[in-house]
């Protein structure tokens, strides 16, 4: 996975060829992601999910993160990312059903690495259970679901906690229901504002 081939651009965004995932994050290349995040309506209101990261991810194991996300390869168009949705989550979509939220950077710096991303973000809304999720257990470990409003105030952090529920893999892969309020500090570390620009944006889509 080091060893993927990624499309870098410099820090005014102009295209520099390709490098590896792994020097991306060790010199702090600005490089494409694809994030997916899933709604649904249920009992007229809208849910949010999150998926909950492996542990056996070397990065930000256990911490709750976007549905559905990663990596656009250099040989890859940012449609071509959709595939992680299934890859992850099981779940089949094509392109046309999908509503595109817009593209929002971040910076994270962390010790051993500089992440900067260019996210190409899309919406994929439709009545769904936890029982539809299939996971790719090495990436994923979890699936919860959290109320979109109360989402969407935690994300501005006008509440400084979130309650979730759905359910989480026990090492011998059964799901085990889960219930919990969360806080910042169970969420993969985003940069400045993107948690409430993805909420924002998503709530234009979903209610206007």
């Amino acid at each position: 996975m080091e060893s993927e081939l990624l499309k870098i651009f410099d820090d005014r965004r102009n295209p520099l060829g390709v490098a590896t995932r792994e020097e991306v994050h060790r010199v702090g290349f600005w490089h494409e992601t694809f994030h997916c995040w899933v709604t649904s309506l249920i009992n007229n209101q809208y849910h949010i999910y999150l998926q909950i990261r492996s542990n056996q991810k070397k990065d930000y194991p256990n911490l709750l993160d976007i549905t559905a996300a990663g990596h656009i390869l250099a040989n890859e168009t940012i449609e071509d990312g959709i595939r992680e949705i299934e890859e992850e989550i099981g779940i089949h979509v094509t392109p046309d059903k999908l509503k595109t939220v817009g593209k929002i950077e971040s910076c994270i710096t962390m010790e051993g690495m500089i992440d900067k991303e260019i996210a190409h973000v899309f919406l994929y809304d439709k009545p769904m259970n936890l029982d539809d999720f299939t996971l790719q257990e090495e990436e994923v470990s979890g699936i919860v679901r959290a109320e979109f409003n109360a989402f969407r105030e935690f994300c501005s952090e006008k509440v400084q906690s979130l309650l979730v529920e759905g359910f989480k893999l026990d090492p011998y892969g059964m799901r085990v229901p889960v219930k919990m309020a969360v806080d910042l500090t169970d969420f993969v570390p985003n940069d400045g504002t993107y948690y409430e620009q993805v909420a924002d944006k998503i709530r234009k889509l979903l209610y206007e």
